[in-house]
This record gives C-alpha cells, sequence and structure tokens, in this order.
C-alpha cells in the first residue's frame, strides 16, 4: 500500500505511526507507575502484628537484663581472674622463698629460729587463703555469667518460638494481600484490554486512529508485559486463560472474516467487468497490482507480458488502450501515461493509430 501513497502522504503515515508509539510509550509510563503503586493501597506488616506485645516485651526486656548482666559478670570475671592470678603470684614468690629458708634452717639446726619458721608457714598459709579466696571469685563471677547466658539462651528460644508462630500468621496474610494487590491489578488491566479489543474492531481506521493504536499498544503492553512480574503462582492461569480466549476469539472472527471474503469474491466474479472496475477503489487497485496479483480476485498474474490484458483467473480487465492515442494503459489508470487522456470511459478494443492500416 505504501508504494500507492503520495509522498507527503506517505510521511506523514510515518509520522503519525511515531505519534502513535509515543503516545503508548507515555501511558506504559503512567500504567507502570501506577501498577507499581497498587501495593501501597495495602497497610505495611510485621512480626509484631502477630504476637502477644506484652509478652514479647517482657522476653526482650529479659534478654536485654540478662545480656547486661552477662556484660557485668564477664567483666567482673576478668576482675577476679586478675586478682586470682596476683594472688597465685604472691603466694609462689612466698612458697620459694619459704623452701629456700627451710633449706637454710635445716643446714643451721638452729633452735632460735623455730618461732620464725611458725611465721612464715602462717604467713604462707595466709597467701594460700587468699588465692583459694580469689579462685572462689572467680568461680562465682564464671557461675553468674553461666547463669546470665542461659537465661538469654531460655528467653530467646521462647521469642523465637513466639516468632515463629507469628511468621506463619505473617506470610498467609501476605499471601491474602498478594491475592488482593493481584486482584487490583487485574481490574484495572482486563478493562483495558476490553476496551483496546472494540478500538480495534471499531476505530481502528478512524480518523484518530494513531490514538487508537496507541492504546492498543499500551493495553496489550500493561496486561502481558507489566502485570508479569506481579502475577502470584496461580496468576499465569490467568494470563494463558486471557490469551487463549483472545486467541480463539480473534481467530473465530479472522475465519468469520475470510469466509465472508470468499463469498465477496465469488459474488464480485459474477458482476460485468466495468462494475467490478468502478467498485475497486484507486488506491487498492494500484496496491494490488503493484503486488504482481490481480485487482480483482487478488492471484497472481503475469503483468509483465504485453499479450495479457483480462485477469486468466477471474476475467477482469487489467489492460485497455487509450481512446486517444490508442496507447495500451492499465485499466484503472485515471490518465493516459503516454498523452495524459482521462481514462475514464467504457472498455473499448483498441483503436488503429493514424498512418496505420
Amino acid at each position: 500500500m505504501s508504494k500507492t501513497l503520495r509522498l507527503t502522504e506517505k510521511w506523514m503515515q510515518r509520522g503519525l505511526w511515531l505519534v502513535a508509539l509515543v503516545f503508548a510509550s507515555f501511558l506504559i509510563g503512567l500504567g507502570g507507575t501506577l501498577v507499581g503503586d497498587l501495593p501501597k493501597v495495602e497497610q505495611p506488616l510485621s512480626l509484631d502484628d502477630f504476637m502477644d506485645k506484652a509478652a514479647v516485651t517482657a522476653l526482650r526486656n529479659g534478654i536485654s537484663s540478662n545480656e547486661r548482666a552477662e556484660q557485668d559478670a564477664n567483666a567482673a570475671l576478668e576482675q577476679a581472674r586478675l586478682k586470682r592470678s596476683v594472688a597465685q603470684a604472691d603466694s609462689a614468690a612466698a612458697r620459694e622463698t619459704f623452701n629456700n629458708w627451710l633449706s637454710t634452717r635445716r643446714a643451721t639446726q638452729l633452735s632460735e629460729q623455730d618461732p620464725e619458721l611458725v611465721a612464715r608457714t602462717r604467713a604462707l598459709d595466709g597467701l594460700k587463703d587468699k588465692e583459694r579466696t580469689a579462685g572462689m571469685a572467680v568461680e562465682a563471677q564464671q557461675q553468674a555469667a553461666l547463669d546470665a547466658q542461659q537465661g538469654t539462651v531460655r528467653e530467646r528460644r521462647k521469642l523465637a518460638d513466639l516468632e515463629q508462630a507469628a511468621q506463619k500468621l505473617l506470610n498467609a496474610e501476605y499471601r491474602r494481600i498478594e491475592l488482593r494487590v493481584f486482584l487490583y491489578r487485574l481490574a484495572l488491566t482486563l478493562p483495558l484490554l476490553a476496551a483496546a479489543g472494540w478500538l480495534f474492531a471499531k476505530k481502528r481506521q478512524s480518523t484518530w486512529w494513531p490514538f487508537v493504536w496507541g492504546f492498543i499498544f499500551f493495553a496489550l503492553f500493561a496486561f502481558f508485559v507489566e502485570l508479569v512480574p506481579y502475577l502470584p503462582s496461580y496468576g499465569g492461569y490467568v494470563r494463558y486463560i486471557v490469551g487463549i480466549v483472545l486467541t480463539v476469539a480473534v481467530g473465530r472472527q479472522a475465519i468469520i472474516a475470510l469466509n465472508r471474503y470468499l463469498e465477496r469474491q465469488k459474488l464480485a466474479e459474477q458482476l460485468p467487468d466495468a462494475q467490478r472496475r468502478e467498485e475497486l477503489s484507486y488506491d487498492t487497485a494500484l496496491a494490488r497490482l503493484s503486488k504482481g496479483v490481480c485487482p480483482g480476485c487478488e492471484r497472481p498474474v503475469d503483468l509483465k507480458n504485453p499479450e495479457i490484458d483480462f485477469c486468466p483467473h477471474c476475467g477482469i480487465g487489467l489492460f485497455d488502450h487509450c481512446q486517444v492515442c490508442s496507447t495500451r494503459k492499465g485499466a484503472f489508470a485515471k490518465f493516459c501515461h503516454a498523452c495524459g487522456a482521462s481514462g475514464k470511459h467504457e472498455h473499448l478494443p483498441a483503436q488503429p493509430v493514424a498512418g496505420q492500416a
């Protein structure tokens, strides 16, 4: 068809298709933004919405208290360990000094050193007592840290049980929200698809066809592309079912249109040649001729053969002769290409050119 259009008309047609695409792109952008914002109609949820707030607060406070107690116990344990180390060092040094002194005492066998022996033994016992006391302090802090750690574990286990139960409820609610949001999107895109179908059937060849086609592109993109990322596991069924329904509907209309076309062609081929050529539009005839087919029956015809003036399939006239200059020309041409005379006349046999027998 583009070969039969005027140059300006051809570029205008391309410009209008560009308008349709730009219009569709803006509609797609608006639709994508709207579809993406649909989940905002639902309130955001968290695990706390499905747990006993008093119990959760008590458990979390208990965990915090146990963690602080464990930290305090660990800090005190470090101090106790340091004190025990000092006591152990003092006790070891005193023990070494005592052993050295005792060795000297045995060598000299001086009886006047017996009170000093008693005093040194008592001092050594005191250091051992300090060492034991420091060890007990370490053990006490270790027990406190262990109690706090175990308390934290118990509280966390209870909190984890509550969170696990709440997670199941939250997941179920998320599934319900997903279904509702999907239905919102479906309720938005299905009417667009229906409107696009009506526009395609009724308005695709109207004066405002660029906007019609732009809306059709937008509706198809919104349903088959924009809706896909948001489809739940069962949403694919909806998309495929709608696709099947649309395919069946379009296929049925195509089959009906084909049968009607064949019926019209059979009736048209029974009409007189002049009436058939009169009923064919100029652009339609030129478009079919440019494709090498008969304008009447659309079957292939060798138009380059100078001996073919009529379609061998339906009998419609394809070429005639100008009444003025007798030049062979197309039967559907409005003017003779040789002399420019009007070509609107009944099909007549070729007239002899002046000077010919």
